[in-house]
């Protein structure tokens, strides 16, 4: 069979390691040669120059990506992030891990996800709108509400879509909401979509630690990563009686063993941006935030901060991943051989609420029909137990780790979905 080179323009380790556990799960399963690179390889990426005017008059030339992994299964679904170390083959990796993610809990989505290299925090409001709405401008031939569907990532929130709503609906003269989720609610947004994540993680976790017979009163919680995901996650699960001992993000980390209060932290984050003014607890790094003693940590924030160095120092009990890809492949590893004691929720189950709601956001553009938020966190809590019954079936059938048992799932729909589908022409 002739394969696709390793393709440079993906070339770094966030990609490799996506490659890397395809590959494991590819053999586990026994995926046919004849489809493996069909399934692993991004069906389509696209690089755009983004120039903007500046407030100050000046011009200023941007770099954007969208990489669309798989269109097989549905239109493509993933995230926008603006970051200043974005890079394609970043992109690339979430990606791929968005078609996994989409596959095991039963979506009819591919994966894509989009990138700008930018720090939005060094821009004004003005300019990051022309920012957002000349990145929708580049992207409206290869996106659409059947083809591409973009929505909220790192760096990102729902105002920003709400001028990519426009700028798409402008082109297409009439409104078209079911091109953008995670969008305002005045702009056919779905009730629930901004704390679905989180909500999501928070519970599955509480699921495990049933699993595991530790009372949720009786879990304490470290979060890394105290944006919108990390922020609702401390919020459902300090409601649902856990508590959170220690939070972090870009500015540092705060410890307080009686318990950090969720309220004042997300007050100050809304007024500041950042956790760099909160006075809530004792100082510490984010690098001691992930190997405190806890009954839960959270990666909410980048990937790759489980590292093989950091792995061995793990204390906790359960490893929620909310964050994509944060343990590297060399710590898992160690971590599947080493530490049988520690559960892991792997981040393509743990972090799959964001994606089920933005696709209940899309149902109800489409029809044109809303849900009330009780009836959207039925459905997203429903959505997600079938998901995690699945998984363990396939752990228990195959022995797998509870990782690999979710990539497998993912992986072989996609495949499955390629292979009924045929090669064309």
């Amino acid at each position: 069979m002739s394969k696709l080179p390793s393709t440079p323009i993906y070339s770094c380790e966030t990609y490799l390691m996506a490659c890397k556990q395809f590959d494991r799960a590819a053999d586990a399963i026994n995926l046919p040669e004849t489809i493996r690179d069909r399934v692993k390889h991004p069906r389509r990426a696209i690089v755009v120059s983004l120039p903007i005017h500046r407030d100050d008059g000046t011009v200023s030339v941007f770099e954007g990506y969208r990489v669309q992994h798989n269109l097989s299964t549905g239109p493509a679904k993933g995230g926008i992030r603006f970051h200043p170390d974005v890079t394609i083959g970043e992109v690339a990796a979430l990606a791929m891990w968005m078609s996994w993610k989409t596959a095991l809990v039963g979506l009819p989505y591919g994966g894509a996800k989009g990138g700008v290299i930018v720090d939005p925090a060094r821009l004004t409001a003005a300019e990051l709108e022309r920012l957002c709405r000349r990145y929708m401008q580049e992207l409206i031939p290869f996106i659409g509400p059947q083809v591409d569907v973009p929505a909220p990532d790192v760096g990102t929130n729902e105002k920003m879509m709400g001028w990519m709503v426009d700028t798409y609906s402008n082109h297409m003269g009439h409104l078209t909401p079911s091109i953008i989720t995670g969008k305002p609610l005045a702009l056919g947004g779905s009730q629930g979509r901004r704390e679905a994540t989180g909500a999501g993680v928070a519970y599955l976790i509480s699921r495990y630690l049933e699993d595991m017979r530790i009372p949720i009163a009786e879990a304490t919680v470290a979060i890394q990563g105290f944006g919108n995901v990390g922020g609702e996650a401390a919020l459902a699960l300090a409601r649902r009686g856990a508590r959170i001992v220690a939070i972090s993000d870009y500015t540092g980390g705060y410890y307080n063993p009686a318990g950090i209060d969720v309220a004042k932290a997300l007050a100050c984050v809304a007024s500041t941006r950042d956790l760099a003014a909160f006075d809530g607890g004792s100082a510490i790094t984010n690098e001691e935030l992930l190997t405190l003693e806890c009954t839960v940590l959270v990666p909410a924030a980048l990937e790759r901060v489980i590292t093989p160095e950091i792995a061995p120092r793990l204390r906790c009990r359960l490893l929620a991943e909310a964050a994509n890809g944060p343990t590297t492949f060399a710590a898992d590893k160690f971590l599947e051989e080493q530490r049988p004691d520690l559960e892991i929720i792997p981040d393509v189950l743990c972090n799959a609420g964001g994606v089920i709601v933005s696709y209940f956001e899309w149902i109800q553009n489409l029809q044109n029909y809303y849900w009330t938020r009780d009836e959207v966190m039925e459905k997203l809590f429903r959505q997600l137990e079938q998901a995690r019954t699945a998984v363990e079936r396939q752990r228990d059938k195959y022995k797998f780790s509870r990782r690999l048992a979710a990539q497998t799932l993912g992986i072989q729909r996609v495949a499955d979905a390629k292979i009924a589908r045929g090669l064309y022409p």
